[in-house]
């Protein structure tokens, strides 16, 4: 067996020079090599070496420094599972935009524009990765010893162990990157914010020194875009450039915390639990070992502790450089057969750690199963991402029930087995919510029986925001320009539920002007408000406002331009409104208003498809143009998880169940 793992290593690697295209593709081999032994003799090992014989000559230089020893053997015997994008001009365009954008003076749309005129394309082209089998030995080594260096010098290293030493200040990349040298600029960069702190006893403590360092990088700014990021991670170029997406802002607080010694690392929630996408942040554990979570996005609390984590989730990782072979051992299936999630796990689960005592074991009994399932199969726990389930769970089904340890409520999943032939998942169970206060299960399984559905989004509301900001908003008339005596013709009580909301006006009053204010801390935040006479007929005039919210792109005139999209947004929290002159007095029968928002209510004249869930898959009820900001389907299978698409615009959409007569989202 040795022989032949031999052999197939040689294969697969050894006549390739460790060359590319940028996927996993080379760790297939070594993780069926099963790299587990730490023994100088073990083969494995051995025909690293053999790959990079500099690593072994390197080795040796360490034989007097039992723990640079150690370490050097704890990267060498994970090289196998990491490799990164090998520049051969292919990356400049990904730089240059990041560059641009981190100045602060261009939005993402003009920095990648910039690129294309610049190199004629954007992005990440024709770019190779290299394995880290091949590694440099000289930067393997400089790297190495500067992880040491801050280990020991720094006066919180003896509370940091060996073995989180390694996991996170060691290594000497964070995830595909182009691997340049990073530790001795970002060190003399940063660590002047540590010095004139050594003298405090708290220094000692590794959570202390991180909120040191987050205190003054949030004190300068920084941006957000998804739009310059690519398959590729940018690299410790971040710190300077300061601009990305929410997991380049994760990697430059690493790069720089573990450039100083501080063991940082960076938590993944595969899908979150209430929308379409990943979710990233960081994470450090202080003398004790507890758990605190940070982020440039959390500004507001710095470091928090990890069980007052507030989001939905499902599951939650911890990114790790080693190999978690316990995970591998446990699931006792051959590498190829598991879904690609789960091939080679440089992760271990943490959800424990943020949901406490709402961490629950989850039960599916066999009678829950769409279809019978041999016993030993791999039955995956999923989330839902628009049409598609994601794996983030997994079981060795033993034939009565599927469990999953460690899962956190408030959301939807779904189970699933994975077919390696043509890596697909077929759904195996409806889907479920379970409950975040007590863990009871909800199956989604649509009944006989149908109903009429109103539907007034698409989307749930999360970071909608702007909606609470017109809560205690009031519509003012008066005949007055300066609106020094007023009358409150309506005052909203609840956010808006829908795009255009109808108010009668009950009143004999007539007024020439009319205005809407906004609230306290609301910015004014509108859309569009309109005014309709006794008669229905919608009134017009010249627009008014106050002249500080008369500039930009968010003006008072864009209350008034008919279009839902546009929106005012006042420059101070308190003070704005947006109103007309109507030339003379006019009574107020009907008002109606729409929130400032992000488009993902339905809007007349656009295009949509109803689907329901059935057994995993997904089923269309139709194709309708609205005639309103409301859609009517009949005919709806109860108790059903449904998706409403918008095929005119738009591309966010979620899960959500009809209840009550209201569209309830997950």
């Amino acid at each position: 067996m040795a022989n032949k793992l031999l052999d197939d290593i040689y294969r697969r690697i050894g006549n390739s020079l460790g060359i590319h295209p940028v996927n996993r593709g080379f760790v297939m081999t070594a993780i069926c090599l099963c790299v587990f032994q730490s023994c100088a003799t073990d083969p494995i090992r051995r025909q690293v070496f053999e790959l990079n014989p500099g690593l072994e000559e390197l080795l040796g230089q360490y034989e007097e420094d039992s723990l640079k020893h150690k370490a050097a053997l704890f990267l060498i015997d994970n090289l196998a599972f990491h490799s990164g994008a090998a520049d051969g001009g292919g990356l400049h365009p990904m730089y240059r935009a990041y560059e641009l954008f981190g100045t602060g003076k261009f939005t993402p749309e003009q920095s990648l524009d910039s690129v294309k005129r610049e190199f004629g394309s954007t992005g990440v082209t024709h770019v190779q990765a290299k394995s880290d089998i091949y590694i440099d030995p000289g930067y393997f080594a400089e790297n190495l010893d500067w992880a040491f260096k801050v280990w020991r010098e720094q006066p919180w290293g003896r509370n940091v162990p060996f073995e989180q030493f390694c996991e996170y200040i060691l290594p000497y990349r964070v995830g595909n990157e182009e691997l340049i040298p990073w530790r001795e600029k970002i060190y003399n960069q940063f660590m002047p914010l540590i010095e004139k702190y050594r003298s405090d006893p708290k220094i000692e403590d590794p959570t202390f020194a991180a909120h040191i360092v987050l205190d003054s990088l949030l004190r300068a700014p920084f941006y957000f875009t998804e739009q310059v990021s690519t398959d590729v991670r940018v690299g410790p170029r971040i710190v300077d450039w300061r601009g990305g997406s929410c997991l380049d802002l994760c990697d430059m607080l690493v790069f720089i915390y573990r450039a100083l010694g501080i063991p940082c690392g960076i938590e993944t929630m595969p899908m979150r639990g209430n929308n379409n996408a990943p979710h990233f942040w960081n994470f450090i554990e202080d003398k004790e070992g507890k758990t605190w979570y940070f982020s440039m996005f959390y500004w507001w609390h710095r470091l928090m502790e990890a069980e007052k984590y507030g989001d939905v989730y499902g599951k939650i990782f911890r990114n790790r450089f080693s190999l978690n072979r316990k995970l591998v051992e446990e699931m006792q299936l051959p590498q190829k057969s598991l879904h690609p999630a789960f091939q080679y796990p440089c992760f271990e689960d943490v959800t424990a750690i943020y949901a406490a005592e709402k961490s629950r074991r989850l039960e599916i009994p066999a009678s829950r199963l769409l279809h019978e399932i041999p016993d030993g199969e791999m039955i995956y726990l999923c989330m839902s991402s628009r049409f598609h389930w994601i794996p983030v769970g997994w079981d060795l089904y033993d034939g009565d029930a599927a469990f999953f340890e460690d899962c956190h409520g408030g959301t939807v999943y779904c189970l699933a087995t994975y077919r390696a032939e043509d890596g697909s998942l077929s759904m195996v169970t409806d889907p479920f919510s379970v409950n975040n206060d007590d863990g009871s299960l909800t199956f989604y399984t649509p009944e006989n029986e149908t109903e009429d559905v109103v539907l007034f989004s698409k989307f749930g509301m999360i970071g909608e925001f702007f909606l609470g900001r017109m809560t205690d908003g009031v519509f003012e008339g008066s005949n007055d320009k300066g609106f020094n005596q007023k009358d409150t013709l309506y005052e909203i009580e609840t956010a808006p539920e829908r795009l255009c909301t109808s108010v009668c006006i009950n009143t004999d009053r007539k007024y020439r002007y009319i205005r809407y204010f906004g609230p306290e801390d609301g910015y004014c935040n509108i859309s569009e408000a309109e005014f309709y006479d006794e008669e229905g007929e919608r009134l017009e005039g010249d627009i008014l406002g106050p002249a500080e919210g008369g500039e930009g792109d968010h003006s008072y005139f864009n209350v008034f331009d008919g279009k839902t999209d546009t929106s005012y947004d006042h420059p101070s929290a308190y003070g704005g409104w947006a109103g007309l002159d109507l030339g003379s007095p006019k009574k107020i029968s009907r008002i109606v208003y729409t929130p400032r928002n992000r488009d993902n209510f339905v809007r007349k004249g656009d295009r949509y498809e109803l689907f329901a869930c059935h057994g995993g898959t997904w089923r269309s009820y139709g194709v309708k143009v609205s005639e309103a900001d409301s859609l009517r389907y009949a005919g709806i299978p109860k108790h059903a998880l449904l998706l409403l698409r918008n095929h005119t615009r738009g591309v966010a959409e979620r899960l959500f169940e009809y209840k009550d007569g209201k569209q309830v989202y997950w």
